[in-house]
């Protein structure tokens, strides 16, 4: 039955052959990324990638080829890298067996997966895009390309993020020669539990029914909504939603889904850390990701007016609170794009199983560091294990942490200290 609804779901997607988890997108990337390298072996990867990139890093052994994502100076957060970035790694890294890049990014931005497939493939490399946020995307044409289509070996999905899938449900697909069938389904079953929940296998099945059957009309209701959704935020003094001339353009992202409502709440004077906390406080809504000056409302086909209406009126309730939200805001210290990079002094592996110790935070610049530290959601991690700390690094997640940012994987979660290697 499991076979036969893989099979189903590729057939849906026009994919070559598809297959469930029950784990999450966090098997799925590590499955992928271990069917294409090994220990010691080289892989090219975006350093926007999640925390679940960084956890199959570790246990492998690979050695990762970091490419920088594009600061986007303006918004000062960063887009995915673009092919030109990705073929510099290539050519000073000849002998990575390939490459990983995430699409869409947290923020709705979307790679250019087609020019950085070409790139690998014209030296029979392949190429895994981490679509955790893109499971929607094969179903309606208004909607950016999806990784299969712009020619991806491997594309990670997540079916309860933008799908209908119940939490862990996820799915991979495949296509091409470049990576075995079966070496992909045996590094998936280092990480797979032997006891699968057939309810999130089903929940996996009926989603992609119902796409089949309904999806481009459920889409179609979808983006309408997002449309009118996007003016009526545009309208409330001191908010602004993210749309295509704020994402896409010369070093920024290729395209864009209109789903997240990315909303800038800068004009109010405060952080996106404490809109969204206020927001949980008042209304009971929780916003899907808050940083130093957005949060990000995600809209999916399940979504309508009675889901929309109550976020629109919390939201014109915050702008009317703005006084009240800039009171005593503290300020984020966010570094430039370039001093946001932490050099990697050992491979994330040797820095994570070596004999740590934990300092003061003040004393742990120029320390490399052995823990990873991710403000979440996105779960893009600020520091990496094997990385050189350095004090724009530190004094960001200081300051972030006393603005309300969640730093949940640190061994401190208050910061007064931090793990390096001994």
């Amino acid at each position: 039955m499991l076979l036969r609804a893989e099979r189903l779901m590729a057939d849906a997607v026009h994919a070559e052959r598809t297959y469930f988890t029950t784990c999450g997108s966090s098997l799925s990337v590590k499955a992928a990324m271990l069917a294409l390298a090994g220990p010691s072996e080289k892989l090219i990867v975006g350093r926007d990638a999640h925390k679940s990139v960084i956890s199959g890093l570790i246990l492998s052994g690979i050695d990762p080829v970091w490419v920088d994502p594009r600061w986007d100076e303006k918004q000062r957060f960063a887009h995915a890298p673009g092919p030109e970035d990705f073929e510099e790694a290539l050519s000073r890294h000849p002998d990575a067996r390939g490459a990983l890049v995430t699409s869409p990014t947290p923020y709705g931005g979307c790679a250019a997966v087609g020019d950085i497939a070409d790139i690998f493939h014209a030296r029979g490399l392949p190429l895994v895009v981490d679509e955790a946020w893109g499971a929607h995307l094969p179903f309606h044409p208004e909607l950016p390309s999806w990784a299969m289509d712009a020619g991806a070996d491997v594309c990670v999905t997540s079916i309860h993020k933008m799908g209908s899938g119940l939490e862990q449900g996820s799915v991979y697909h495949l296509q091409g020669s470049l990576i075995d069938t079966n070496t992909l389904q045996s590094r998936a079953d280092l990480f797979g539990t032997t006891s699968p929940s057939v309810l999130i296998y089903a929940g996996l099945d009926a989603w992609r029914r119902q796409m089949v059957l309904h999806g481009k009309d459920l889409l179609d209701e979808a983006l309408r909504l997002a449309a009118d959704v996007r003016r009526a935020i545009d309208e409330i003094p001191g908010l602004h939603v993210l749309g295509h001339d704020d994402l896409v353009g010369p070093g920024l992202s290729v395209d864009f889904d209109p789903l997240p409502m990315v909303i800038d709440v800068s004009g109010l004077g405060t952080s996106g850390y404490r809109a969204a906390d206020w927001l949980r406080t008042r209304h009971h809504i929780d916003v899907h990701l808050a940083d130093h000056r957005r949060i990000n409302a995600q809209l999916t086909h399940a979504d309508s007016a009675a889901t929309t209406q109550p976020l629109i009126g919390a939201l014109r309730d915050l702008a009317g609170h703005a006084g009240e939200l800039a009171a005593g805001q503290p300020d984020i210290d966010v570094p430039s794009g370039e001093d946001m990079r932490l050099e990697q002094a050992c491979r994330p592996r040797d820095a994570y199983f070596r004999p740590s110790e934990a300092v003061p935070l003040e004393r742990a610049a120029g320390r490399v560091a052995a823990e990873t530290i991710t403000p979440y959601p996105p779960g893009i991690p600020a520091v990496l294990p094997g990385e050189r700390l350095t004090e724009p690094v530190l004094r960001y997640l200081r300051t972030g942490l006393r603005g309300g940012m969640n730093l949940p994987d640190a061994s401190d979660r208050e910061l007064a200290k931090i793990r390096v290697v001994a």
